[in-house]
């Protein structure tokens, strides 16, 4: 499974979803759709705007967890 971490570096970085929306240009719904790791796809335009505002690697914003550790977090 991939895990998107965005709402740990919006934390990080002290930004609430609508400045960051407004800054990427994406609607506040499909971003709280990544912050909260309901998206099935993300445009890599997107992750690149991502990294930029918040001043990131996109490693620091998705993970990759095993099928074992899958099980866990549920």
């Amino acid at each position: 499974m991939i895990e998107i971490t965005l709402d740990v570096m919006m934390a990080r970085r002290k930004k609430g979803l609508m400045e960051l929306a407004d800054e990427i240009g994406i609607t506040p719904a499909n971003l709280s759709i990544l912050k909260n790791n309901k998206a099935k796809a993300v445009r890599l335009e997107t992750l690149e705007r991502l990294c930029q505002a918040l001043d990131c690697q996109p490693g620091d914003l998705i993970r990759y967890l095993p099928e074992e550790q899958e099980e866990e977090t549920k």
